[in-house]
């Protein structure tokens, strides 16, 4: 008996998604004793900009019209999950440039805003960075104590961020401040800025090729012409940013498993005790397979959000070929608009939350497989470990990430926050 294939989500990749695949495979090749080299030294990897830049990666969704790719979001996965595999820390520069840095910019900025700094995102030649944390405002961004002002042509900012990924070097940021009324706009600031100032945060656990920075506002000017969005609307900016952040690191950590996996086998079937081959001991089968099964649970999460989040990625754009107003539309709530973000919203934490716990558990497993081998930064499978600690806590702690989910069940008179 023959059946109708009806399905409409096929993960299977195109001749073009392959070459492009292929390109970053090799780019990620290319760096990788290099960024060993930073990851012990503790430096930025200075091949990312140049060698990623070559294949278009320092834009991958970005339109073709600001010089980016132009691709889809399940390609722009595809390829984190690659990057990935050789750490959260390469994987961070690109969720910061990309997902929480131009894609922001691409959803939200005005036209002139695309114009000016898009083409040079893109390119290379600025690299962008995410200022939303604050030393008392984590997983409640609402909570932010940044202020800002309006003074004649300018808004001037008043405040600290911290964890900013990027923010040492980036040229170009967004950032969110509270107004004299409450309400939380978002801004484009230029690191050039009067009264912006960013000191590189030290002494971290891992992560160690990516930089992060406090930046302090102080009587910071920032011309009115780059005002992201609608002013009051900043939260819920944010909070969109914070869905393609998440849907990043739930990619990234696919690769980190897929690395610690491959690591795990050749070190197992190289690796004599007690008369065999680890590979052999039913114990160390075990931990390859509960990171089999942590690998392929997690690859079917991510993708089916890459595609919720491109459903609403389209919807956007359709609507604002149609209507110039379209900002303040999505203000008034237009109810197909916010099925669609609800639904990208929830997909992505779940696939953030299982993700970045299955990755973690994936670098312990490896730990354990390579014993005291595993125990020095020198390993790949000790930096996975160090690094994974970290993508449980950023862009929404797993365990607010758990809260959301049951709130969105229960209803917002049960929100446990």
């Amino acid at each position: 008996m023959s059946y109708t294939n009806l399905s409409k989500m096929n993960f299977d990749v195109t001749d073009e998604q392959k070459n492009f695949l292929d390109n970053v495979d090799k780019a990620c090749k290319s760096i990788r004793a290099h960024e060993t080299q930073c990851y012990l030294e503790e430096k930025s990897n200075d091949m990312l900009v140049p060698e990623f830049g070559k294949i278009g990666m320092l834009g991958c969704p970005i339109s073709k019209k600001y010089g980016g790719l132009g691709y889809d979001i399940l390609t722009y996965a595809f390829a984190l999950e690659r990057i990935g595999r050789e750490g959260n820390a390469i994987r961070t520069f690109f969720s910061v440039h990309v997902s929480i840095g131009q894609m922001v910019l691409q959803n939200w900025a005005d036209e002139e805003q695309k114009k000016r700094y898009l083409p040079q995102t893109t390119s290379g030649k600025s690299i962008m960075a995410f200022a939303l944390t604050e030393p008392d405002a984590g997983s409640d961004p609402g909570s932010m104590t940044t202020k800002f002002e309006e003074q004649g042509d300018n808004f001037i900012l008043n405040g600290k961020k911290h964890w900013v990924g990027n923010g040492t070097f980036a040229k170009v940021m967004t950032t969110y401040a509270r107004g004299p009324d409450g309400r939380i706009s978002a801004f484009i600031v230029d690191t050039d800025s009067k009264g912006f100032h960013a000191e590189e945060m030290k002494n971290k656990m891992g992560l160690l090729s990516i930089k992060n920075a406090e930046i302090t506002f102080q009587n910071c000017v920032v011309p009115k012409k780059n005002l992201l969005g609608t002013k009051g609307k900043g939260l819920s900016i944010a909070y969109s940013a914070l869905i393609d952040g998440r849907l990043s690191v739930a990619a990234g950590a696919i690769g980190v498993m897929k690395d610690c996996l491959d690591e795990s086998i050749t070190h197992s079937q190289k690796r004599q005790q007690h008369g065999s081959a680890l590979a052999k001991k039913q114990l160390i089968q075990e931990h390859l397979s509960s990171m089999i099964l942590n690998i392929e649970s997690s690859r079917w999460l991510v993708y089916r959000t890459a595609v919720a989040r491109q459903k609403l990625h389209d919807y956007v754009e359709t609507l604002k070929e149609k209507d110039t107003n379209w900002q303040e539309k999505l203000n008034r709530e237009d109810k197909e608009y916010s099925m669609l973000r609800g639904k990208a919203d929830r997909l992505a934490a779940i696939a953030k939350l299982h993700s970045t716990n299955a990755a973690f558990d994936c670098a312990n497993r490896a730990v354990q497989i390579f014993g005291s081998f595993g125990y020095q930064k020198t390993s790949r499978v000790a930096r996975h470990f160090l690094d994974s600690r970290a993508i449980m806590i950023y862009e929404g702690a797993n365990e607010v990430l758990k809260l959301k989910l049951a709130s969105l069940e229960l209803g917002d008179k049960y929100q446990a926050y």
